[in-house]
């Protein structure tokens, strides 16, 4: 398993680093930042702190995903479904966490709220063209590979 080096700032001395949960954990575990309950309506969108900000290296981004327990429990996910920390982003990270429940949920303070995964990624050089290669697929759109 590859290891990289990602530098954490704490912006408040009390945040929490992020942790793995086990040795093969692909996500690390991200905590709420606060003091008190953080109570999101049903349907309703909050934007949660971490307190923490991050220097990922360049050549990788963070992805923020969903906790499968409180996605699966109580309707809490990422509003944007995968964040995104691009490597020159210094400030805090923040998670946009949506409420999919028809009922009021809470976060309790530093209760782990999503997982970051730091993958390695790659930029593409867009070159314009008239003409594109014939497929198998060719034009077909949603569920276009599905059973027929």
């Amino acid at each position: 398993m590859q290891k990289i080096r990602v530098k954490i700032k704490k912006l408040f001395p009390e945040a929490k680093l992020p942790t793995y949960g086990s040795e093969f954990s692909a996500g690390a575990d991200l905590y709420v930042y606060c003091d008190h309950s953080i109570r999101i309506g049903a349907k309703e969108t909050a934007i949660v702190h971490t307190g923490l900000a991050a220097e990922i290296p360049e050549g990788y981004v963070g992805l923020i995903y969903a906790r499968s327990g409180l996605a699966t429990k109580k309707g809490l996910a990422p509003a944007n479904k995968v964040g995104v920390i691009d490597s020159d982003y210094r400030g805090e990270i923040r998670v946009a966490l949506h409420n999919h429940s028809k009922y009021e949920q809470s976060i309790e303070p530093f209760e782990r709220i999503a997982q970051l995964v730091i993958m390695p990624y790659y930029t593409a050089e867009f070159e314009e063209t008239d003409v594109l290669e014939e497929s198998v697929r060719g034009e077909g759109g949603f569920g276009s590979t599905g059973s027929k």
